[in-house]
């Protein structure tokens, strides 16, 4: 791993100056505008870009026609999130039409891959900048390039051990939530991934840093904080000082004030007796774990390459549990993938039904190119795929559906984040300690509060109450 140098930190502040010096001569600050597709250390790279943004001096937008610079950052997860980027570009692409000074800019994940950087160099020949998740922390550099008069630039290299860079600026969204990144990067390769392929291999930030990150956030008056990284639970396995994820933990919620802890992503082979009772003796970390199972089928596990079986997750399961009694449990499951039968998808809805969920992401499985599963043998149809996957959300909106009213007549503290969608006797959202949906109604509610709140009423999507 190499950690970027403080003078490679200056220069790039150096190019920010650039930057902002040649936007004074407009009468106005010119705008940018950035979108975010994929996960949320997507969006926590997003509010980087965006901070490197404001201090050259463009002010943020919501509307991509009012643009002097536009950013996609992108996800390579899934083939349908490729697609919509790719039909969201080429209508920025008209906006230069209008705008011949636009800079069109894409990075991320997707980008990272080969073959979707020659398609954009052949196709999309109006996008000036397209950069790598490794070459972010130049973004300064390459804009002010562009903006001199360089040609279009592609920057999609970069060390396979990954780099570190601090010190850059960051904007955050407005409200009560934050995104805090741990680590960068993964080492466990599921067959079906891409991510280690275009975010390198697992680097740790220094625990100073962290912490000093999460004290700003705390005194800036974040009250939900989510701790991130591809598989936090590998957290620490690069640094020279002994510490783990779980040591990292409790040293986060040592910091005092009012506000929560969550992460994600967490890995199944990587959780630990020791992760669920820092959990549960911690001060402000929320009962909520994402612990990913994607099949109940142990041959399908293998195959996945998840370096565990179904009674080894099935004993994490319980171990939470019994640590928590009150932990609020979701997982991803992966429907489709090459080879799994009949009895391996009913394996997975066997522990679906088992363990009860009170949230599930599910997915048809996406082949991705470069991956060892893409080039797995596979029988079953796309109609037959499609059938699970709907017995699978029937199942799960059950399970929900008895969850969600075990809460009715029952008091949770909730935190205000948001209003509701539409007016309605419930006209303010929030979320329990678990990361639950709560509408709710109270007298002077405002967003940040904590506040106890009797449930009434259950759906699929919420819980519906009233201020004690």
């Amino acid at each position: 791993m190499q950690r970027i140098s403080q003078q490679q930190i200056n220069q790039q502040w150096e190019n920010i100056e650039q930057v902002r010096r040649m936007n004074e001569v407009y009468p106005e600050p010119p705008r940018a505008f950035c979108q975010t597709f994929g996960c949320q250390q997507n969006e926590a790279d997003t509010e980087r870009i965006a901070g490197m943004l404001k201090e050259m001096g463009y002010e943020p937008t919501e509307e991509p026609a009012e643009a002097s610079v536009i950013v996609v950052n992108t996800c390579a997860v899934r083939e349908h999130a490729e697609k919509r980027v790719l039909g969201i570009i080429g209508r920025y692409t008209h906006l230069k039409e209008t705008n011949p000074e636009l800079t069109i800019c894409m990075c991320g994940c997707m980008v990272q891959q080969e073959h979707i950087t020659e398609k954009i160099k052949k196709s999309y020949p109006r996008v000036d900048i397209v950069f790598g998740t490794h070459a972010l922390w130049r973004f300064p550099e390459l804009l002010l390039r562009r903006l001199g008069g360089s040609k279009r630039l592609f920057e999609i290299g970069g060390s396979d051990e990954g780099e570190i860079a601090e010190g850059l600026p960051v904007l955050r969204g407005k409200g009560c939530h934050a995104w805090l990144s741990i680590m960068y990067g993964c080492n466990n390769f599921c067959s079906y991934c891409i991510v280690p392929y275009v975010r390198g291999r697992e680097r740790s930030r220094l625990p100073e840093v962290i912490e000093q990150e999460m004290r700003e956030l705390v005194a800036e008056g974040y009250k939900d904080i989510t701790l991130l990284g591809q598989n936090v639970n590998s957290y620490g396995k690069d640094l020279d000082e002994p510490i783990d994820f779980s040591d990292l933990l409790a040293r986060l919620d040592a910091i005092p004030g009012d506000y929560r802890i969550r992460f994600m992503t967490s890995h199944p082979k990587d959780a630990s007796a020791k992760l669920f009772r820092t959990m549960a003796n911690g001060t402000h970390i929320s009962h909520q774990l994402h612990l990913p199972f994607q099949s109940g089928s142990d041959e399908i596990l293998k195959r996945m390459n998840r370096k565990y079986d179904s009674a080894q997750y099935r004993a994490l399961i319980a171990e939470a549990r019994e640590a928590m009694p009150d932990v609020v449990l979701s997982s991803d499951i992966i429907v489709g993938f090459p080879g799994e039968t009949e009895e391996d998808f009913l394996q997975t809805l066997r522990m679906v039904e088992d363990v009860e969920y009170d949230l599930l992401y599910t997915f048809l499985y996406s082949k991705r190119t470069g991956t060892p599963a893409a080039t797995m043998p596979d029988s079953a149809t796309q109609e037959e795929k499609q059938e699970r996957f709907d017995r699978l959300l029937k199942t799960q909106e059950r399970i929900i559906e008895r969850r969600q009213n075990a809460y009715v007549g029952k008091t949770v503290r909730v935190l205000i984040d948001g209003t509701g969608k539409q007016p309605s006797d419930y006209p303010m959202a929030g979320r329990t300690d678990g990361g639950l949906l709560v509408l709710c109604r109270g007298n002077n509610l405002n967003i940040g509060d904590f506040v106890e709140i009797n449930i009434e009423k259950a759906s699929l999507r919420a819980l519906f109450g009233t201020q004690v």
